[in-house]
């Protein structure tokens, strides 16, 4: 399987890929991959160094002829989203992401891929090792923790950096140039309660959300996918309304930047109501996935009976939950109007939780615009006050503001029409890049990102294309080639 990988071009980014792959790399648990990077700079002989949030420079010397040309960081983050399907069995923690190719795609058996943005790691990593491609003096910048609160651009100093150029390469779509990207804020709601002993003539149901896409709550939040945590409060809250449905538990979704595929409630009823509620149930059903039908194909909202648990969500407590999440905004809140076609705010509801006496509900709030991202947290905030939960802001990171007067945004414009023969889309992004972040230590280093190709990020879906690899090689090496003195 990986010698297939690897035999792909460019050789020398598969390769890499492969070998980043076998190092397990979640959010907030680097420590291998760090290493792993540490022993890549020193194995080349190459100035190497950790500063002390953890994030790896790498320096290499220009090759002959580019001594004067401007020195250029390169940047990527290390970690990666880790998202596997239920009947998935795998160990982020232990694991290597298992790889095949499917056409012109390489994909993952069930879990992400680490494609975002394990290729602009291994793209880098084949520029440094590289013996006969011309670049001017060049820096590595591996950074930690980007998909879960980008502490590592926070952490790095102003002055670590020598570079005059920084070209992040996490961007996913190959025709595109980025220029800017939204800010973000993790909105957090949390109350505890005591449960209330459910009644020996009730009975207990598991309800399941499942078979949603999923996807990155940035740059796939204007598809009119299905969130699993908003559907599930959905049934619920009918449940409650014509059933006096009583919820026990609520497992639903993961991580902050992925929209929810998943959701699980343990709910309890009057047995005198069973038939009832199961008919209901499952024309309540049908009708969700009509709805759903064709952004989400694969959904199925399911019923089955489990043992009655001991407690449940006191009457008062479960209604000004369930009214709170149906009140909360998810998805668009608001486009841009300095770019067409540009998400400017939005909201995922990415994780609701309902056990052992304690509610908590998570939230991550974009936007390009600071104060449109403050408005939309503090909506938010009232929502969910409303149902007596304390709410926290965190993670606070602003945004990337466009600069259209860019030097190095016209030498990748140039670059991509002699190359391609064609114009490249320059824009924003919905998605948080560090670029902002770094920009704020770094106010006159010049940034860009561009990046291969890749769909389903943050999902078990995650693929990046391989033809567009081949194409973002070619880019780089020609933007190197001509980088301004």
């Amino acid at each position: 399987m990986s010698k297939t990988i690897q035999e792909l071009e460019p050789k020398a980014i598969w390769k890499n890929f492969t070998a980043l792959n076998a190092v397990p790399r979640p959010s907030k648990k680097e420590a291998r991959v760090i290493q792993f990077m540490l022993d890549f700079g020193a194995r080349l002989k190459l100035e190497t160094f950790k500063d002390e949030v953890g994030n790896v420079i790498v320096r290499k010397p220009a090759t002959k002829g580019y001594e004067k040309r401007k020195m250029v960081t390169l940047q990527s983050h290390l970690d990666m989203v880790h998202q596997k399907n239920n009947d998935t069995n795998f160990d982020f923690d232990t694991q290597g992401i298992e790889m095949f190719v499917d056409e012109d795609w390489v994909r993952a058996k069930g879990t992400t891929l680490g494609a975002d943005n394990g290729l602009g790691v291994a793209t880098i990593m084949a520029l440094l090792e590289s013996v006969d491609i011309p670049h001017p003096a060049l820096e590595a910048l591996f950074t930690i923790d980007e998909e879960t609160g980008m502490t590592g651009a926070k952490g790095l100093k102003a002055g670590v950096l020598k570079g005059d150029i920084l070209l992040n390469l996490d961007t996913e779509e190959d025709d595109e140039i980025g220029i800017g990207c939204a800010g973000g804020i993790d909105v957090t709601a949390e109350r505890k309660y005591r449960s209330k002993s459910t009644s020996k003539n009730s009975m207990a149901f598991e309800i399941i959300v499942k078979g949603l896409k999923g996807g990155h709550s940035g740059m796939d939040i204007h598809k009119g996918l299905g969130n699993a945590n908003k559907i599930m409060n959905r049934v619920l809250h009918l449940g409650a309304e014509h059933h006096k449905l009583r919820i026990a538990t609520i497992q639903g979704g993961s991580l902050r930047n992925a929209i929810p595929r998943e959701s699980a409630a343990t709910v309890v009823i009057d047995k005198k109501k069973q038939k009832a509620f199961q008919n209901d149930f499952e024309n309540w059903s049908t009708t969700i996935k009509k709805e759903k039908l064709i952004t989400e194909p694969a959904l199925e909202i399911m019923l089955r009976e489990v043992k009655r648990p001991k407690g449940v969500l006191p009457q008062k407590v479960q209604t000004k939950l369930l009214n709170a999440l149906y009140a909360a905004h998810n998805g668009v809140y608001a486009m841009s109007a300095a770019f067409d076609n540009l998400v400017e705010t939005s909201n995922n509801i990415a994780r609701v939780e309902v056990e052992q006496g304690k509610i908590r509900i998570s939230c991550l709030t974009r936007s390009s615009v600071d104060s449109g991202k403050l408005d939309l947290a503090q909506s938010l905030r009232a929502a969910f006050e409303l149902a007596d939960c304390k709410v926290s802001f965190s993670g606070d990171y602003p945004g990337w503001n466009p600069n259209p007067n860019s030097a190095i945004l016209e030498v990748l414009k140039n670059q991509y029409i002699k190359i391609f023969k064609a114009a490249p889309n320059v824009a924003a992004c919905h998605a948080g890049l560090e670029c902002g972040i770094l920009g704020q230590n770094y106010p006159k280093m010049d940034m860009i990102s561009f990046g291969p190709t890749i769909r389903g990020a943050h999902s078990p879906d995650e693929r990046v294309q391989i033809s567009s690899v081949q194409k973002f090689w070619t880019f780089t090496l020609a933007i190197l080639k001509n980088i301004p003195e």
